[in-house]
């Protein structure tokens, strides 16, 4: 996290200082006994970004911002990672000793700052060279671009006023990336949810090798920022990790995502890919943007529930339909080979995956139903603490009898714990564990 965070800051502390260098350029330009409004940057281009692993440099990147556009993004940003850099545009005009009307801006309420506005880009970009301003005026009006809401927000000026007159503000994609959002609101309003375990590592019921693939996994959340920037890796190497959980329902797919981010300190939110894919065409990327860019900023591990409600077989491209649903897989894989942490695929079964799909991933790991001794296991560690277990319960017999999952053995022991509570005699009676049973494998189709 740490160097994440170091490598972060030094890509904005390089772009921030690229921002001083045009600013200073223009006013002293402008400033000038021959006045001169070249166009910005001009000969000044931006810090090259394009090899670096930082979040920012991520989100540059996928929005193919201009170097003009970059400006304006970092206009919008200095108030709030760097407010004195703009302080030199409260310079007074000796003439009616009032500010330069040209630099645009207004002052934050209650900071007092600087916060620039649509004719503070103006200036910065294009001084008073009228045919540049008016490139600069398209590039601000451009909805589709800049100003979408996915980099910037829309112009908002104030009532009575020219639209240039609007605050430069950042989207919140873009303050999540350097948790400059209002705690807990990105988290809340994202089609994301945390999930967490009371269990630990040593309660995991699962075969050897995947328990294996599993610690390849947690080695990888343990060493892989040293792998990359301390060892040189960085280079050769994507700086992610994608994996694939398959198996039956029950079996242990989900505890064991919540289990490496318990292991290694990481949160793990569980994507709702019902809220993600939207009929309404740009709508699903949005939404996966979101996800991906916080996640980004606070290193969080994400898990795909049921992944092959995207990741299925691709559609032949008979319509529209079919060419956008294959877009918003493209996008999704494109967003995960950029992510710098670990992102989890579940599905019950391989065989819905693309194999196109399952070639990008590091490691395939496989949840089988457990074995008899693994299944025992699970029914003794499932047991109440503080109920007593007939006599004539016999756990071996269901263990060798009965292929059910984990999650199963969990249902029908939260059935039996529930009859004993209505009786009051804090009995864990056979009959009971057998009913839930025959209820369990009623559900899954089978017979008792």
């Amino acid at each position: 996290m740490a160097e994440r965070l170091n490598v972060l800051a030094r890509d904005v502390e390089a772009d921030l200082a690229w921002l001083a260098v045009l600013l200073q350029h223009r006013l002293d330009t402008y400033f000038a006994e021959n006045p001169a409004s070249p166009a910005l940057p001009g000969e000044r281009p931006p810090p090259g970004l394009d090899d670096s692993l930082s979040s920012y440099a991520g989100f540059l990147r996928r929005h193919a911002l201009t170097a003009a556009e970059r400006a304006v993004l970092l206009l919008a940003l200095a108030p709030l990672l760097r407010p004195q850099l703009l302080d030199v545009l409260w310079a007074r005009n000796p003439a009616n000793q009032r500010g330069y009307s040209e630099f645009g801006g207004v002052q934050g309420a209650s900071s007092g700052h600087f916060i620039p506005t649509g004719e503070t880009a103006c200036f910065l970009l294009a001084g008073d060279h009228l045919p540049e301003r008016l490139r600069v005026i398209h590039l601000l009006a451009e909805h589709a671009g800049l100003l979408s809401g996915d980099v910037l927000l829309p112009l908002t000026p104030p009532p009575g006023e020219g639209w240039l007159a609007g605050r430069l503000q950042p989207s919140p994609a873009l303050l999540a990336l350097f948790g400059l959002g209002v705690p807990g609101s990105e988290a809340d309003a994202l089609p994301a949810q945390r999930v967490t375990t009371g269990l630990s590592w040593a309660d995991l019921v699962l075969p050897p090798a995947t328990l294996t693939q599993l610690e390849e996994v947690r080695d990888w959340l343990a060493h892989g920022d040293t792998l990359l920037h301390t060892l040189g890796m960085a280079a050769r190497m994507r700086p992610g990790y994608t994996c694939l959980f398959h198996g039956p329902p029950g079996t242990g797919k989900t505890l064991s995502a919540c289990l490496l981010g318990k292991l290694c300190e990481r949160e793990v939110h569980r994507v709702d890919l019902s809220m993600v894919v939207s009929k309404y065409i740009g709508e699903t990327e949005k939404n996966l943007a979101r996800v991906f860019d916080l996640a980004e900023q606070r290193g969080w591990i994400l898990f795909f529930d049921e992944a092959d409600a995207l990741f299925g077989q691709r559609t032949r491209v008979d319509s529209a339909h079919d060419r956008y649903a294959n877009q918003e897989v493209s996008y999704l894989l494109q967003r995960i080979e950029d992510f710098p942490g670990v992102v989890i695929l579940s599905s019950n079964l391989r065989a819905n995956i693309d194999d196109a799909f399952t070639r990008r991933f590091q490691s395939v790991v496989a949840f089988p139903m457990p074995a008899v001794e693994e299944r025992y296991r699970l029914w003794t560690e499932s047991l109440p603490a503080l109920l007593e277990p007939d006599n004539d319960l016999d756990l071996v017999r269901l263990a060798e009898k009965h292929e059910v999952s984990g999650g199963t053995i969990i249902n029908v022991m939260r059935y039996a714990a529930l009859r004993s509570l209505v009786r009051g005699d804090r009995r864990l009676a056979a009959d009971d564990i057998d009913d839930g049973l025959r209820r369990e494998l009623l559900k899954e189709g089978r017979g008792f």
